[in-house]
């Protein structure tokens, strides 16, 4: 009786206390609005960085595009903060662990202070935490164990102490964990080796000591193991050799081992330390140490078993109960939310770049949701017969998301280079030291049909010509939501800069760099449109002075070739405004929207008037005067008589034939470029 007594009042608290315990945290959950102006005020205490976080009487305003940083999913749940390289000087607070419905949290390159605070924990969905290069100090919470489905955890470049905490063992579909560049101390301990999912663990740069645990060898897919500068000492074991040079170990003198290069074979007491190895839970060495003991233990009683067993059926009984409604509990939501979030991608896919929030919002899952964060590129690339993708191209052209991070410093601020509401450009420096400009594009930007956005990756690496911006790779990030295309980097900037110098001043072209600028141009419009059918012609769509880029040697690169082919229709429609603006938009596409190898015709005449010009606008007199001749109407009066009179003659008929009002009058760039030619020839 006593047992069906205990049962029944576990079983009223269970259900009475459920309901209540729910509704309680229903009333108290703060609006999402009122916890990000909280978070606000301790990430960006002088209100310079996130002054368009705005309280108002729209709780859903956050998710509207106008947060700069803030990302939401469809049910408007804040699911990304990206404010890297902001120059934040807070500190992260508690209040951060409220946002149950986060995924990723990018907060690296800034000023921020302070405490990890344990509360982060909390954000059990989160699959990325970057908190790296920062100043933030004290230990790393023990807590953060419980992330069980974080991917990448970044705390590298700030000044935390303490031990690495055993339980981030638990961490099971952890990619990658950087602890580099920190104050901490202890052992590395030998529950890393339970990460199955890790490809790369550095710790080095601290000041750790022990031996490296015979465990650390074990995760399948570990590739870098980086544990140099530190004071770790004993025998390496030896399975790490099977990571070659990802295992870097320089700046440990107490190291030694067999079949690792400058390291020296181990003595005796080397071989067998006195000191054991960091222990996990489970291990051996727990004996050693201060376990306590339950108290009122009468080991002479001999109805102290019976007791226990029957103290033991009943403590059990009520976990079961506990149990059991927790599980209903926890089946109940589970099935609410299933059914509410069915019909949607997964939300891990919902980290979007913050100026494409409310083109994400509307638009359709796109091809980059197949593509991996830290896996690489999905298998779905290699071997496309349907679409004849080369594997062998795809893989010398792939990079991935670390490479990318790294060459832009973590898209810092400072490498910023452009920016519009449809995509961003950074500077990079590569590892091989080679500069490069990086363009990110929202994957809500791209075609939804994967084999067309497959289609025209394949377009843009199958481009290889003097006169067209090379493409050095690609990097596709589903954690990020962002495809990233990486290029050469010009330092000239665009022909845009060398336009409308005031007189005598500025960095003049000279006329032979006008020349050659123009023939350049030509060269590579006429690439893309094919020669004698030698192969498929691509229209380039979006032909400008600001697509001209300038290199080291003055010869012109057209950037932005076949970029179109990845974007969806309605963004290739949205980035023709500033064209048309500045008059590149041929005139038939407003009655037949379509783009033509004569609409790109047209796009070259106006660059061409512009070099001559010197001007960004073409008037009618600058048209009126290539007509006629009247050199002094359409010639760059900062050049002087510094010019040659034939050969501007001929470059203004050529403009006005190019951009003439029916696009079958005008020429095509195999005829422009025999024009050229001729006009080189005779000079």
């Amino acid at each position: 009786m006593g047992y069906i007594f205990l049962l029944t009042f576990f079983t009223l608290i269970l259900t009475s206390t459920y309901p209540s315990f729910i509704f309680s945290i229903s009333i108290n959950q703060t609006s999402t609005l009122s916890l990000l102006m909280v978070i606000k005020a301790s990430l960006d205490p002088e209100n310079i960085v996130l002054s368009s976080w705005l309280p108002n009487d729209d709780n859903n305003a956050p998710c509207n595009g106008s947060f700069e940083g803030i990302a939401c999913n469809e049910f408007g749940e804040v699911v990304n903060i990206s404010l890297q390289g902001k120059g934040l000087k807070g500190h992260l607070p508690t209040e951060i662990g409220q946002l149950k419905s986060l995924v990723g949290l990018y907060l690296h390159f800034n000023q921020l202070h302070g405490v990890v605070p344990k509360e982060v924990a909390n954000l059990t969905e989160l699959t990325e935490l970057y908190l790296n290069v920062n100043n933030l100090s004290g230990s790393i919470p023990f807590e953060i164990g419980k992330m069980y489905n974080l991917q990448v955890l970044e705390l590298c470049y700030n000044k935390l102490s303490g031990s690495i905490p055993t339980q981030l063992g638990f961490l099971k579909k952890l990619n990658v964990l950087a602890l580099q560049d920190n104050e901490l101390t202890g052992a590395i301990p030998a529950s890393l080796g339970d990460l199955i999912m890790v490809k790369r663990i550095d710790v080095s740069s601290n000041s750790l000591f022990g031996s490296i645990p015979v465990k650390l060898a074990d995760p399948p897919l570990l590739e870098v193991l980086d544990i140099r500068n530190n004071t770790l000492s004993g025998n390496v074991p030896i399975a790490l050799k099977r990571l070659m040079e990802g295992f870097r170990y320089a700046n440990n003198p107490g190291l030694c081992g067999i079949g690792f290069g400058s390291l020296a074979v181990c003595n005796a007491s080397e071989l067998n330390p006195t000191k054991p190895e960091p222990f996990t839970r489970g291990s051996s060495h727990l004996h050693n140490k201060n376990i306590p003991e339950s108290a009122d233990i009468q080991p002479n009683d001999p109805n102290h078993s019976r007791k226990s067993r029957n103290a033991g059926i009943i403590v059990g009984i009520a976990l079961l109960c506990v149990i059991a409604g927790s599980g209903l509990f926890a089946f109940s939501w589970y099935r609410r939310r299933k059914q509410k979030i069915g019909s949607a991608y997964d939300a891990s896919v919902s980290r979007l770049s913050t100026d494409q929030v409310k083109e994400a919002r509307r638009r359709s899952a796109s091809p980059l949701i197949s593509l991996e964060y830290s896996q690489g590129w999905d298998p779905i690339a290699k071997g496309q017969s349907s679409t004849g993708l080369s594997q062998e191209v795809f893989e010398s052209l792939m990079f991935n998301l670390d490479e990318v991070e790294h060459a832009t410093q973590y898209f810092s601020g400072l490498n910023l280079l452009g920016k519009s509401s449809l995509s961003a450009m950074y500077k990079g420096m590569l590892r091989d030291g080679s500069a490069v400009a990086i363009k990110c594009i929202s994957k809500s930007s791209c075609k939804s049909d994967e084999s067309e956005f497959l289609k025209g990756l394949k377009v843009l690496t199958s481009l290889r010509h003097e006169n067209i911006l090379k493409l050095r790779g690609f990097c596709c990030s589903k954690g990020r939501g962002e495809c990233f295309l990486i290029y050469d980097y010009v330092p000239n900037g665009s022909l845009l800069q060398y336009l409308d110098l005031p007189d005598g001043k500025g960095n003049i072209l000279e006329w032979p760099l006008r020349m050659t600028i123009i023939l350049g141009i030509a060269k590579g419009i006429n690439y893309l449109h094919g020669t004698k059918g030698s192969k498929k012609a691509l229209v380039h769509q979006n032909i400008s002075a600001e697509k001209v880029l300038i290199d080291q040697c003055h010869k012109p690169l057209l950037s932005d070739s076949g970029v179109h082919k990845l974007l969806a229709d309605d963004i290739v429609f949205s980035r023709l405004k500033s064209t048309a603006a500045m008059g590149y938009l041929a005139p038939e596409y407003t009655t037949t929207g379509r783009f033509t190898e004569k609409s790109d015709v047209y796009a070259f005449g106006m660059i061409v008037l512009q070099i001559l010009s010197g001007k960004r606008k073409i008037t009618q007199l600058h048209r009126h005067g290539a007509e006629l001749g009247r050199l002094e109407d359409f010639v760059d009066i900062n050049l002087g008589i510094n010019f040659s009179a034939f050969e501007a003659a001929k470059l203004g008929k050529i403009a006005l034939l190019c951009t003439h009002e029916f696009a079958d009058q005008r020429p095509t760039m195999e005829i422009v470029m025999e024009e050229l030619n001729d006009i080189n020839r005779r000079t």
